[in-house]
Formats: C-alpha cells, structure tokens, sequence
C-alpha cells in the first residue's frame, strides 16, 4: 500500500542551510521508488498556524519511506534541514 511523507516548513531561520539541502536532497532519492505529488507550490492555510510550504513524496510503502528517510544518504542531508528550517514531518499510510 502507498504511503506519504508530508513535509511541512513552518519557519526559515537559515536559508543557507535549507539551500544546501534542497540542492542535495533529490540525490538521496536516486534508485528509489518514490514520486513528489506536491513541492512548495501556491498554498493555502485554512485552519491553524501559517506555514511557509508543503512537499509530499509517494513511496510504495510504509517501509520504503522510512527506509529512504532512515538510510544514511538521506541522513546526512537532512542534518542542513533541521538547522535551516522548523519542519514537521508526517508519514501516512494510503487507502
């Protein structure tokens, strides 16, 4: 069954950072069955606190997302995403 990593950026403290990773992150995909369905695009907030985006990537399943965002590519990258921006990630499984 699908599943879905739902990043959500709520602040950018350093974009610097944050740059470094968006540059290195679609490397850590290579090889992977996964597809982005949505990227930072126009957005809307209807209910809670304003975000500044959402991406959201498809795996296969539950186990191959956690198996890319647990492996050490994706590891050493995601270190430039936790000091350039405040994130909440959610992992979903579909219907």
């Amino acid at each position: 069954m699908s599943a879905y990593l739902i990043f959500t950026r709520d602040k950018t403290p350093d974009g610097h950072d944050l740059a470094t990773y968006s540059k290195d992150v679609p490397a850590t995909l290579a090889g992977r069955e996964a597809k982005i369905l949505a990227s930072y695009g126009s957005h809307e907030d209807l209910e809670g606190a304003s975000t500044e985006g959402t991406l959201i990537a498809e795996f296969p399943s539950i186990e191959a997302a956690k198996a890319w965002y647990n492996g050490s590519a994706y590891r050493r990258v995601r270190e430039h995403r936790f000091k350039g921006a405040t994130y909440r990630v959610t992992l979903v499984e579909g219907v």
